[in-house]
């Protein structure tokens, strides 16, 4: 047995051993349980952790996609920074904010769309995270879960709209927070954060009309990523200097 192995519940370490050919690793952290899937085993998995007397993952509770594009990049200087904070008037050169052609390409991302359920069975008191990534970037795809949940309906109608990600299967796939003729995705990390058009009325032609966005300046003003915020140990580094004059 690993020291990883070894250091996973016995819950986890069940998981593990009945999903071996399916599971691509278990993770605990924070005592929450996490497990991701080969995308051509995502149905399969799903219904034997909904059937299994001992697993018996009865409820879907919700239903997220994630682009990894850039993943744990940041925009943000957090390493040498003083206790006065960030400057908010970063230009930005990530997602959102580069021109297409020179988009950055982030090779230690093997598969950059997934999807994460969280389950929960009310017979063993349990929650479970699962996570599978989606084997094609250009037209990411998985199995819809509806036959096994019906609440992942309207989940995945969701992460359809706004990410992109085709779940097969799905009785009716089809936008559900922006309009019917909407182009792009809009959490896609490549979508530009300004939108591609904007809309004004025209007091001639007499009806709204859409144009490219040219009246914004993407600027970053939020911290994408942040990890160890390195603000608090500088403070307490300047204040020791200070203190010792």
């Amino acid at each position: 047995m690993s020291e990883k192995t070894a250091s996973l519940s016995a819950f986890a370490q069940a998981l593990e051993a009945r999903l071996s050919a399916s599971l691509v690793r278990a993770d605990e952290t924070r005592g929450e349980t996490t497990i991701e899937v080969l995308p051509e085993n995502w149905l399969e998995v799903a219904r034997m952790l909904r059937d299994d007397a001992d697993l018996h993952f009865e409820q879907l509770v919700d239903l997220c996609g994630v682009d990894y594009f850039s993943y744990a990049d940041a925009e943000w200087d957090t390493t040498d920074v003083s206790w006065t904070g960030f400057s908010r008037g970063v230009e930005g050169e990530g997602p959102g904010r580069f021109n297409w052609a020179d988009r950055p390409h982030p090779a230690h991302i093997p598969h950059r769309f997934g999807v994460v359920v969280h389950l929960l069975s009310l017979k063993h008191n349990r929650r479970l995270r699962v996570r599978a990534h989606c084997a094609d970037d250009d037209l990411p795809g998985l199995t819809s879960l509806v036959s096994v949940w019906p609440s992942a309906d309207w989940f995945e109608r969701e992460v359809f709209d706004l990410f992109g990600i085709v779940f097969e299967g799905h009785p009716d796939l089809r936008r559900i927070l922006t309009d019917y003729g909407f182009v792009g995705h809009p959490f896609r990390k490549d979508f530009p954060l300004i939108g591609n058009v904007e809309v004004r009325y025209d007091a001639e032609k007499k009806r709204v009309v859409y144009e490219p966005v040219t009246s914004v300046v993407p600027r970053v003003l939020v911290p994408r990523t942040i990890r160890d915020d390195s603000r608090y140990e500088q403070a307490q580094a300047e204040s020791k200097a200070g203190g010792a004059k």
